[in-house]
């Protein structure tokens, strides 16, 4: 997903818009190489500014990972909760939580891999933040898991950690795969994933042998 690297530099391009390419620049760079390969050089190479410039922005490299994940962390928190809704999860709130994820990430699809990259120094700015978002997503996912599952007649605490494990697992191969392949939009990808439950659901048989 990465974008052709940049000569033209910023010369008299606004700070706000500058900064904008710059988190563009970076989101891309450590989406694709991860925190650990990735290298402030390499960013201002693909905006077309110097090494200096970026840290006159942004500071430290830990300091420009943070800005990126932020929108991202925001971005798809937002996502989730909206595709929840107030009035609680029913049999479709699945669905619209992986569109709502899609559609959060179409244009930056490298930006899950900034939110999830195991590669942050433990301890440190970067990994206490994205920790902090996974926390919030995997409460958000427990919660709805644990309602659908009440729906469903069952109140074991074993079924619902074994369903949320299912279910962030299962987020996480579906973006990636979308990640590989640029030619599904969210909306062709949600319709996708709508038949790939349907058959799921039709596999879901009860195997006790009935009199």
């Amino acid at each position: 997903m990465a974008t052709p690297r940049s000569k033209a530099g910023t010369k008299g391009v606004p700070q706000h818009l500058r900064r904008r390419q710059m988190l563009e620049a970076a989101t891309q760079e450590f989406g694709s190489r991860g925190y650990a390969a990735a290298s402030l050089a390499a960013v201002a190479e693909r905006v077309g500014v110097t090494k200096t410039l970026l840290h006159q922005y942004f500071g430290t490299k830990e300091d420009l990972y943070v800005a990126c994940l932020t929108p991202v962390g925001d971005s798809l928190l937002d996502a989730i909760r909206t595709a929840m809704g107030a009035e609680g999860t029913t049999p479709d709130t699945p669905l619209r939580v992986l569109s709502g994820i899609f559609v959060a990430l179409e244009g930056r699809r490298e930006a899950w891999f900034v939110l999830y990259d195991r590669s942050l120094p433990p301890g440190g700015e970067a990994a206490l933040a994205a920790a902090a978002y996974w926390a919030a997503i995997d409460t958000l996912a427990a919660d709805g898991t644990t309602e659908l599952l009440r729906a469903a007649g069952s109140t074991d605490p074993l079924d619902a950690d074994v369903l949320r494990h299912v279910w962030t697992d299962l987020v996480g191969t579906l973006v990636r795969w979308w990640v590989k392949h640029p030619e599904e939009t969210p909306e062709a990808m949600a319709r996708r994933c709508s038949r790939l439950f349907a058959v799921a659901a039709a596999l879901a048989v009860d195997p006790t042998p009935r009199n």
